[in-house]
């Protein structure tokens, strides 16, 4: 067996193109959706993620707002970094760039990033309104964190059923696991979820039971071909660097072991799975404020 292919590139292009439709109508009503982001230093892997984030919103419509402070910024610049961002009328919704350097509190900074424009979903009210089970659909409702919203939307969109399946996560970090867990057990999700981590005793066992697996937990080719289900979905979430190339790029490798994709039955590449979604998902987060800003 050679595990079918979770598209995360096709995917959130035909993401994009829907949002793209919903922003020329948000712009006919005089409305212009806005992304802000706070980077924080220069470290390439989130300078290049964030230059990403904007591409996207070059491609929707969304326009860009776009700081950036030193490596060595204090609590205090970086605050009022969030603040400006706050009050700026042109963003809809910003994020900052995680991880922030040592030193810095970073979940005081998220506190401090109004719940209404919390791009990326991990402001405290609004992981307490996704605990709370708040409908999407209503005026109260949250932004969903990113990637657990995005890993969702890959499945579903490649006609994989979740309801009724048992779901192993591995990690349980406030990007990923922990939020993902939720939206998986939400009603009409109805997903059965066992989440784990790096301390699980025996993890292999847990993962061998799942239907669906999602590794987030950032070592390196963790889930070996023999843990999984034959059949099963992976996502490969987890990203960790592990050298340089010759060209002096960084080297990164997922959590999933390449050998996986002779049991699985679907594999999210990675890169080219689940990061795709992210960002579109971000995107989709400010279009979506928008909309409920303009009604």
């Amino acid at each position: 067996m050679t595990a079918q292919k979770l598209d995360g590139v096709a995917t959130a292009a035909a993401i994009k193109e829907e949002l793209r439709q919903r922003v020329v109508a948000l712009e006919a009503r005089g409305s212009v959706p806005g992304l802000g982001t706070l980077l924080v230093g220069d470290d390439p892997g989130s300078r290049s993620y964030v230059t990403g984030k904007h591409r996207d919103c070059a491609e929707v419509g969304v326009a860009s707002i776009s700081k950036e402070l030193p490596a060595t910024a204090t609590q205090a610049e970086i605050e009022a970094a969030v603040h400006e961002l706050n009050e700026d009328p042109a963003v809809t919704g910003f994020i900052v760039q995680l991880p922030l350097p040592k030193g810095i509190d970073e979940n005081r900074i998220i506190e401090l990033i109004d719940p209404a424009k919390d791009a990326d979903g991990l402001h405290p009210m609004n992981l307490g309104r996704l605990v709370l089970g708040v409908d999407p659909a209503t005026a109260v409702a949250a932004p969903l964190p990113c990637t657990p919203a995005g890993i969702i939307q890959l499945l579903e969109r490649h006609g994989i059923d979740i309801a009724g399946k048992h779901v192993t996560v591995i990690g349980r970090g406030i990007t990923v696991g922990r939020p993902l867990g939720l939206l998986l057990t939400r009603k009409g999700t109805d997903a059965t979820v066992t989440l784990t981590h790096s301390r699980t005793k025996d993890l292999a066992a847990e993962v061998r039971r799942a239907d669906i697996v999602v590794a987030a937990v950032g070592q390196p080719h963790i889930v070996q071909a023999d843990w999984i289900k034959p059949g099963a979905a992976v996502l490969d979430v987890g990203v960790t660097r592990v050298g340089t190339t010759e060209s002096g790029r960084a080297k990164l490798a997922g959590d999933i072991d390449p050998a996986v994709s002779e049991v699985a039955g679907w594999l999210s590449p990675n890169p080219g799975g689940v990061g795709p979604m992210t960002r579109a998902l971000l995107v989709a987060n400010v279009v979506e404020t928008a909309e409920r800003l303009a009604s």
